[in-house]
């Protein structure tokens, strides 16, 4: 967009940040900082010099050229990396998205029930794998495919049930290219998943696929809609609660922390809470053990979720101290247990404890190697780290930072 020479730096941030719809606090967020400091840069109130903190503002705003946020178009002459992550199996499962059969060839009828289970077990090793992208991707092409086939061919009575596997198919495809897919496939792959399960008319189904599109809506600055597609979704599977299996209560209380989360990152306070209050009430109805098969929604998560949205909300103490309550251990997703330890490096990165922040990350690289390379916000930790860890910290630090693969960007 054609911006006036005569903006400030501060005003540039503002007409970016507002013409792609995000919040302060979502900006800021993206940034590793709070809404507060951002609203001191717009103003002009205070001065931003950090080159580091302009490529992350401008790589948020999606600006290729720094010379778009600093006006001169001399000062600045790196451009800014705006591509996305890449991964080895995601050609495949392009393939496999994209390239759908108009026609499927008559098989003779398909296993719906068996299709299920092996989607089933391959969501289970989603969260068991500490290299669970490329374990789970490797599977997916095929799933897709024979997904897609039951729904075309199978037995009319089996046509719902393909329906339900379809989509969670499709859901599974969204979590595992997740950051790495392009961003036509991420939207196509959340469509699949919403329509399979509302062809199916299962309101369990619906929910999870609903689930999985606010977080595709979240990640891509749209909170409002986020939040309104989980909060749709729980108001249409309420009414199934009380004779419903617990998966249903699990999906719905799994929509109750999306929305907790997608409240805090606006820094929503008091919204946040009251969502993850919900999920709380859900999780005490449920058995003690109960974990929901595909978010994971259960006791762990909960507290798990507990400290994203302290952290979220730049209350680093708070998320510390729960942090410090919670046995990790009790999470059976390596996936889950990888993510809880970023966040609580993102509680010591916000007071400024770099060394803590690094040992907390060594271990969450340690349990899931691929959910800290993967995941953009322990991707900027370690890079943050790699550049301002403590002097005595430096080599652990690079070594982290080549893991993830951050050392070298």
């Amino acid at each position: 967009m054609d911006l006036s020479d005569d903006l400030s730096m501060g005003e540039r941030i503002r007409v970016l940040r507002e013409s792609r719809g995000m919040s302060r606090a979502v900006l800021a967020n993206l940034c590793g900082r709070g809404p507060d400091w951002l609203k001191k840069i717009e103003s002009g109130e205070r001065a931003l010099r950090s080159h580091t903190l302009l490529l992350s503002l401008a790589a948020a705003l999606q600006v290729a050229d720094l010379s778009v946020i600093t006006g001169d178009q001399s000062e600045v002459a790196q451009p800014v990396p705006l591509g996305r992550l890449t991964h080895p199996g995601m050609p495949a499962i392009w393939s496999a998205v994209m390239n759908r059969a108009l026609v499927v060839a008559p098989t003779g009828p398909v296993d719906v029930p068996a299709l299920q289970g092996r989607v089933d077990q391959t969501w289970r090793l989603w969260h068991a794998s500490g290299h669970n992208r490329t374990e789970v991707g490797a599977l997916l092409p095929d799933l897709i495919r024979d997904a897609e086939a039951a729904t075309r061919t199978s037995e009319p009575s089996d046509r719902r049930a393909a329906h339900v596997a379809l989509s969670d198919v499709y859901r599974l495809t969204g979590q595992a290219t997740a950051y790495v897919a392009p961003a036509e496939l991420a939207w196509v792959v959340a469509d699949r998943a919403l329509a399979a399960a509302q062809q199916a008319d299962h309101p369990a189904a619906i929910a999870a696929a609903a689930w999985n599109l606010g977080n595709i809506l979240r990640e891509t600055a749209y909170p409002e809609e986020a939040l309104r597609v989980a909060t749709e979704a729980a108001d249409l599977i309420r009414p199934h609660l009380d004779a419903a299996p617990d998966d249903w209560r699990g999906v719905y209380g799994a929509l109750q922390l999306h929305a907790a989360v997608t409240c805090a990152r606006d820094g929503r306070d008091g919204e946040a809470w009251s969502y993850w209050d919900r999920g709380d009430q859900v999780a005490k109805s449920l058995p003690a053990a109960y974990v929901h098969p595909s978010t994971v929604f259960g006791r762990a998560n909960v507290d798990f979720h507990a400290v994203s949205v302290a952290t979220d909300l730049q209350r680093s103490q708070r998320a510390l101290s729960l942090a410090d309550d919670i046995d990790p251990d009790i999470m059976p997703s390596t996936e889950r247990r990888a993510r809880l330890w970023v966040e609580v490096a993102r509680g010591h990165l916000q007071r400024g404890d770099r060394t803590a922040a690094l040992h907390v990350m060594q271990l969450a690289q340690r349990i899931g190697a691929e959910t800290v390379a993967y995941t953009p916000s322990a991707r900027t930790i370690a890079a943050d780290l790699w550049r301002n860890a403590p002097r005595a910290m430096r080599a652990e630090a690079a070594r982290l930072g080549e893991a993830v693969g951050v050392s070298t960007a």
